[in-house]
């Protein structure tokens, strides 16, 4: 199969989250399969042509924002693992800092660079000549894709064999813009229906491709079936009207990055059959965060985007309440800054106890995984969640609430059993968090069931071998569908 891969991040390129990972990563395990995969994403001032030597190809294009005519160019290199990557290059939408804004907020003009990008992809494919069997586009910036391939490229014979799928990594950004969005993405007034692309008056990005791709996907099985049911954000009548065309496939985590074994971001090695680095890890961290060096502290560790999302609400309850224990707390992450100034005041009133970095950095990520005991993520609300499976690998016991990726990773332990890989709480039912952390702690002091609790996470493996064949399923079933109703066009 040729699979064009469309998305606004990817590793090592650019990256403000996990969806970064998956496009980075999946695309490798299709090529394994034997497929020719390629990657096109926006070419932003933040990417180094030098570092990843970017070429420039011979095509100047254009396209249509509005009233104004947008040039491109298309710049290329080949990944690590030899996949095309295309980058879109123009000035004006990608040549300034930040992705989608700043500050944490914003750009203002979100709507037409995102509606710039799909159509500059589309001509770059093209231009190319690669004719995609699918076009996988990733989240809310790739989503008018499968709109114009069913509208504007209808009738487009360059495309009549391409099939779309879309995959939801966050239903709760959806980009929604008003209906002068039609003329500005230059639809027709007739294609503005709520069978289309009309949402309450609004143009939704994200309901036009939930209707218009040809499949839909989630990054669990378990947050396939909460949007529809609860969890949509305004969307659950729009998913259940293709109930069936909507596959649930957990991501995979990259076990030869994510590796104790071979990290060279930690202080010490370390593997199931040899925990001795995982203690120098633990040193090293209450180090580096300025805490009392003591292996029997409980110390709790959280890599995260700052988001009310993540439960950094009850993360700071949980601070305040536990501070009188044997308790640690460090945490990694930038965004909201009204949560970020309540870290600091915490940290400020708790420095020997509290730790905060701010801004993603990578060698510090390792290090929290590494040393954590555990690893805090009580989400509100998860699609899928790589941490956990970071966590598990690393040692680094998660504690979670039941929703989404987390309820089809993350097992409760039972101490009378032996079984379960984690702790599990559940806000909807009124479970605390705190509660659960103590409740952790006391395994945490009894190091015969902590040991076995390891052992269990350890053993707890989410393989991109075993997402891609769903992936390859997905595919191949679009495809089949497609030339059926090529047959009957």
């Amino acid at each position: 199969m040729n699979i064009l891969m469309v998305a606004s991040e990817c590793v090592p390129y650019v990256k403000t989250g996990g969806l970064a990972d998956v496009v980075g990563t999946l695309p490798r395990y299709l090529k394994k399969l034997g497929h020719d995969v390629r990657i096109i994403l926006p070419k932003y001032h933040s990417i180094d042509g030098k570092l990843y030597n970017l070429e420039t190809l011979p095509y100047q294009l254009q396209v249509r924002v509005g009233k104004e005519t947008e040039f491109f160019r298309i710049k290329y290199c080949l990944s690590e693992d030899q996949i095309p990557v295309y980058f879109i290059e123009n000035m004006r939408y990608f040549n300034r800092p930040g992705i989608y804004g700043i500050d944490g907020g914003d750009y203002s003009d979100n709507r037409e660079r995102f509606i710039f990008f799909c159509r500059a992809v589309l001509e770059a494919t093209k231009a190319l000549m690669f004719r995609p069997d699918v076009i996988h586009c990733h989240d809310w910036q790739t989503a008018l894709i499968p709109a114009y391939l069913k509208t504007v490229f209808r009738d487009d014979g360059f495309f009549w064999s391409t099939s779309t799928a879309f995959t939801i990594h966050n239903i709760a950004y959806q980009g929604q813009f008003g209906a002068d969005t039609i003329e500005v993405g230059g639809f027709l007034w007739e294609d503005f229906t709520p069978a289309k692309l009309e949402f309450y008056n609004n143009l939704n990005f994200m309901k036009a491709a939930l209707v218009l791709a040809d499949g839909v996907s989630t990054v669990s099985p378990t947050y396939a079936q909460e949007i529809k049911e609860f969890n949509g954000k305004g969307l659950e009548m729009v998913l259940n009207s293709r109930t069936d065309e909507i596959f649930g496939i957990l991501n995979g985590l990259d076990y030869d990055y994510w590796n104790p074994a071979t990290d060279r971001n930690i202080a010490a090695n370390y593997s199931p059959q040899d925990l001795n680095g995982k203690k120098i890890c633990k040193m090293d961290l209450q180090n580096l965060c300025g805490f009392d060096v003591n292996d029997d502290a409980y110390l709790l560790g959280c890599v995260s985007r700052l988001d009310n999302q993540k439960g950094f609400d009850i993360i700071l309850d949980a601070m305040y309440l536990l501070d009188d224990k044997n308790i640690q707390f460090v945490i990694l992450g930038g965004g909201d800054p009204i949560i970020k100034r309540q870290l600091i005041e915490i940290k400020n009133t708790y420095p020997k106890n509290v730790a905060v970095f701010f801004d993603y950095n990578e060698p510090v990520a390792h290090k929290i995984y590494a040393g954590s005991d555990a690893y805090m993520m009580p989400s509100k609300f998860e699609p899928c969640g790589l941490s956990q499976m970071i966590a598990l690998t690393y040692g680094a016991i998660p504690i979670v609430n039941r929703t989404g990726g987390l309820s089809d990773t993350i097992q409760s332990f039972n101490s009378e059993t032996g079984e379960g890989n984690g702790f599990v709480f559940n806000i909807t039912y009124g479970e605390n968090f705190v509660e659960t952390i103590l409740k952790s702690a006391q395994v945490f002091n009894d190091r015969h069931q902590w040991a076995q609790l390891m052992t269990n996470a350890f053993n707890s493996k989410f393989t991109w071998d075993d997402s891609v064949e769903y992936y390859q399923e997905m595919y191949q079933y679009l495809i089949s569908k497609k030339e059926y109703e090529t047959v009957y066009r």
